[in-house]
């Protein structure tokens, strides 16, 4: 038999298995490879367990509500115990720049760490009044430069390099943080979209596709920010964070870093 014969039966024999098996083999549904379980989702998280949308969305927000607020000088201490270093006890990790700074260092001056609102507390006015504007689960420690140099700039790729940030960077309408805290910072803006709905006299925080949000409730760009939390998946630092919050602060979590598929399902 030729050879240009032999290849031409290979190649339709190999067809006719691979329709057979398709034919005969049942069709089994896939679990996401990003589906996450949890110690809580029994307890803390059973009405949301096998939500989607508005209704995991909704759900979400009723488990998260209720918090012990804090005020925003508390802030300072709380943010020395959720942000610590776990190389060393004496510092806390700055977002944005991963530097490990003295927790003494809090303040105003160059060369200090101060309160970094994730959610720009001038998106929706909120300030720095007892709610938004002290939630630890979007108040990180920042270095005061790279803190003032994100302003209240929108999320997007893009830009140039920040100076002392860590690798993050900047334009005139928007800030890209460095790549081990992008996941980080969509899981903070999209925990504030689920937490503040309008309610508490307080705006209803949502994430758009803008930039340039000014002081609307918003804060962009949603498509990236999602992007950021597949890239970016929960660290050890990051879900050490949640717990402490939860267990010492306000008894709340974030549940996009308990279950990061959970933005997809709601957005």
């Amino acid at each position: 038999m030729p050879v240009a014969q032999i290849r031409r039966w290979k190649v339709s024999a190999a067809t006719v298995v691979a329709v057979l098996l398709s034919l005969t083999l049942p069709t089994v549904a896939a679990t996401p490879a990003s589906a996450t379980t949890t110690a809580y989702d029994s307890t803390y998280y059973k009405n949301a367990i096998g939500k989607s949308g508005t209704s995991l969305k909704s759900a979400l927000h009723t488990i998260i509500s209720p918090q012990t607020k804090i005020s925003y000088d508390a802030v300072w201490n709380a943010l020395k115990a959720t942000d610590q270093d776990p190389n060393n006890t004496a510092n806390v990790i700055l977002l944005y720049s991963g530097v490990s700074r003295s927790k003494t260092l809090n303040g105003g001056a160059v060369g200090n760490w101060n309160r970094e609102h994730v959610w720009a507390k001038s998106h929706g006015n909120f300030g720095e009044a007892t709610g938004p504007g002290t939630d630890l689960h979007h108040l990180r420690p920042a270095d005061v430069q790279v803190n003032s140099t994100r302003g209240n700039l929108d999320f997007d790729n893009g830009g140039s390099t920040v100076s002392n940030g860590g690798g993050s960077l900047v334009d005139s309408d928007s800030f890209e943080p460095r790549d081990a805290d992008k996941g980080d910072v969509a899981r903070m803006i999209l925990y504030m979209a689920v937490r503040y709905d309008g309610g508490d006299g307080f705006a209803d925080l949502e994430p758009n596709e803008k930039v340039n949000n000014g002081s609307n409730p918003y804060i962009g760009k949603l498509a990236v920010l999602k992007q950021w939390n597949d890239e970016d998946p929960p660290s050890a630092f990051e879900e050490r964070r949640n717990q402490v919050i939860y267990d010492t602060y306000q008894h709340n979590r974030n549940p996009f870093i308990d279950h990061p598929e959970w933005v997809e399902a709601i957005w």
